[in-house]
């Protein structure tokens, strides 16, 4: 069986890739990267020798017609798993069109050609971003309404409608993850947990948007990897499964415990103007992949967290080059 990943370079698709070569045989992986700023070989140091002649990498754009055409002709594939994504919520208000590229171009791209060449399934990665925010009750589950605040996430809600009516109008066989935040190895350090980490340890200030008081559903990043690997081979098609840990935890929280580890003062933390269109909560209720696929988290936040902080502690020569880009 060989999958064909996009966006295998970044941060949870070079995981994905990591746990699939690890605990499937004899598991094939293309991996399809366009090496953007998130995108980084060094995620992926050593794969190709450890796995001679189950994996192979090809720098492409997904929105690439003719060159993910090539690709998908070389070998008969099972899944196309989607990670390709522009991901950065400023970035995507600073820069709105090249989500749009890849988020939506893109997926539409990869959802024809996998059509044309007869992929059996189509697994789209996409965020519970896509639901908007919530308030201080409920959880979002897969029938909430899709409500995107940020040019991010109205690209992941459009690439999630493609994909979906690729399945009514063409058959095709769509499954849609929606996870709530990871954390975990690789993680590019713009986002909070590894931007609190890096920062702290070179004595900076750590800015923390508005009051601190939002909240997310903290997930790590090897659970969601089983979760993806569940709804792939055993979700039903035309069918969206939410993962998430019932791990909910304020930003504020979240920093304080890195400054805690890591043994530096509170007065590091710097409150900054608030992120436009910024949502308050997001909880997860991933009871449906629970009870179909008999999936469940295995890390708890605060432990994986630390363990976290410990990988960074200890990977500085991945990270530190990241800084200057």
């Amino acid at each position: 069986m060989r999958l064909l990943i996009t966006g295998g370079c970044g941060f949870i698709g070079s995981n994905f890739v990591r746990f699939v070569l690890e605990h499937y045989q004899p598991e094939f992986v293309t991996n399809v990267d366009a090496l953007t700023y998130a995108g980084n070989p060094e995620n992926l140091a050593g794969i190709a020798e450890k796995y001679a002649g189950r994996y192979e990498f090809h720098r492409v754009d997904i929105a690439d017609p003719a060159a993910m055409d090539a690709i998908l002709a070389r070998h008969k594939y099972f899944a196309v798993v989607n990670f390709a994504a522009e991901s950065h919520v400023d970035r995507s208000i600073d820069s709105p069109e090249n989500f749009i590229h890849t988020n939506i171009a893109g997926t539409g791209v990869l959802l024809s050609l996998a059509r044309k060449h007869g992929v059996k399934r189509f697994v789209q990665i996409s965020t519970d971003e896509v639901y908007g925010s919530l308030g201080p009750e409920g959880r979002f589950t897969e029938t909430s309404p899709i409500e995107p605040s940020s040019p991010y996430s109205a690209s992941k809600a459009s690439a999630d409608l493609l994909a979906l009516a690729a399945h009514k109008t063409y058959g095709q066989e769509i499954v849609i993850t929606r996870c709530s935040n990871n954390y975990g190895p690789y993680q590019f350090p713009e986002k909070l947990i590894p931007l609190m980490i890096t920062r702290a340890l070179r004595d900076e200030k750590l800015p923390v948007y508005g009051d601190g008081l939002n909240v997310r559903d903290w997930i790590h990043v090897d659970d969601h990897c089983r979760g993806i690997t569940a709804a792939m081979l055993e979700g039903r098609a035309g069918e969206v499964y939410n993962i998430g840990a019932d791990s909910e935890m304020r930003n504020i929280d979240v920093v304080e415990l890195i400054l805690e580890t890591l043994g530096k003062p509170r007065t590091l933390i710097e409150y900054v103007a608030d992120r436009p269109g910024h949502d308050r909560r997001y909880a997860i209720d991933s009871s449906k992949l629970r009870n179909e696929l008999d999936w469940k988290p295995i890390h708890a936040a605060r432990d994986g967290i630390r363990k976290t902080i410990q990988w960074y502690l200890e990977n500085r020569a991945w990270w530190e080059p990241l800084l200057t880009r």
